[in-house]
């Protein structure tokens, strides 16, 4: 079993897509070892996105973060984290597949609806972010 790290964006929670996609999480056998709503503070959101922090987008990408609660969860599955990337779809909601979260409640791909961890590296680092009450 693999354990990886979930964000339901505030576009996503603000439309109230949050329910649609957890109901998205469990029919595709993931089983939800945590999960709570927050409001990330832009210090933490910073940290979040730190590898991004050259990037021309890095504020825009911050303040939308910031912009309303997300839902956080840690999911696992066999293959989770690879499991999860499928489920999202693309970054681009134009090219994701039918049927993915992204192709259904994205907007753009600036606010593309959810998050998740790419590498178990990465997966490990904001879950201990995020989660550190599971250390």
């Amino acid at each position: 079993m693999e354990r990886t790290f979930a964000m339901i964006k505030p576009g996503a929670v603000r439309a109230g897509h949050a329910d649609k996609i957890l109901k998205m999480i469990v029919d595709n056998s993931f089983t939800i070892i945590a999960q709570k709503e927050i409001q990330l503070t832009k210090e933490l959101a910073e940290q979040f996105y730190a590898v991004h922090k050259e990037r021309p987008f890095f504020g825009e990408l911050v303040e939308f973060i910031i912009s309303g609660p997300v839902v956080v969860l840690v999911l696992e599955k066999e293959g989770g984290i690879r499991a999860w990337r499928d489920l999202m779809g693309a970054t681009d909601p134009a090219q994701a597949a039918e049927g993915t979260i992204r192709k259904m409640y994205a907007t753009s791909i600036g606010a593309n609806a959810v998050h998740g961890s790419d590498a178990p590296e990465t997966a490990a680092e904001e879950l201990k972010l995020i989660f550190p009450e599971l250390d």
